[in-house]
């Protein structure tokens, strides 16, 4: 089969995923008292675009966690990571240098909005003073609020972390599937994805939040194993 049919059949699985936990969530109406798969791979769709067919909502970040040998991040930890703070000094914000996901939507947001002289320090380190952050409230509250409307679904793979792991087989793979980079584009995105004004070439290009994979091919076969399972996932 061809790219297209490969990427029917995996939104044929995303849909039976959806069906498998009751609904597609919103990670700003999520927290860590559901009970989340220890962990598995989630997928982030955008609101407000659809396939070119109109009838899927269309994939945006595939994103998975303990990818290295011994880690002992959990899924909710990482998807906590993306949402940000629900109490404290920072609620409603976020810490952006934990959180890949969460600085490149900055970034997309001060590039398109001409606020480089507001956040000059924006992505700079893994760390950040208090001062830093609390100047960069702002911003993290509007990635929270980007970030924590997206619709998105998961499945459990519960294996041991590691480079060779399901997760990140089933991760590397849906993203090179679905990316755009450097490829006649399939469902392309609209001009109005806060994407477009990524200064990273790869999320422009690939039409994806992500990075890493967008240029390699897939493996049609990782379409098998995410089918697996599928079965073993269950509602929060």
């Amino acid at each position: 089969m061809g790219r297209v049919e490969d990427l029917d059949r995996l939104y044929a699985l995303l849909d039976r995923l959806e069906e498998r936990v009751g609904g597609k969530r919103r990670l700003g109406d999520c927290t860590g008292h559901m009970d989340w798969p220890e962990r598995g791979v989630y997928f982030f769709f955008a609101p407000d675009e659809r396939r070119e067919d109109g009838d899927n909502l269309r994939l945006t970040r595939v994103g998975t966690h303990a990818v290295s040998a011994g880690s002992s991040t959990s899924m909710w930890n990482r998807l906590r990571a993306h949402r940000g703070n629900n109490r404290g000094t920072f609620e409603g914000a976020g810490n952006h240098r934990g959180s890949v996901f969460r600085k490149r939507v900055g970034e997309a947001i001060i590039a398109r909005d001409g606020l480089q002289d507001v956040y000059p320090q924006w992505g700079e380190g893994s760390s950040a003073d208090r001062e830093v952050r609390l100047k960069e409230v702002g911003l993290e509250r509007r990635v929270s609020d980007y970030i924590g409307d997206l619709p998105f679904i998961w499945v459990r793979v519960d294996d041991p972390p590691g480079p060779d792991s399901d997760r990140a087989y089933l991760e590397r793979n849906a993203i090179a599937l679905a990316s755009n980079y450097w490829r006649d584009p399939v469902d392309p995105r609209t001009g109005h994805w806060l994407g477009n004004h990524s200064g990273v070439a790869t999320i422009r290009r690939s039409g994806l939040w992500n990075s890493d994979h967008v240029d390699e091919e897939y493996d049609p076969a990782f379409l098998d194993r995410l089918a697996e399972k599928v079965p073993e996932t269950t509602p929060p």
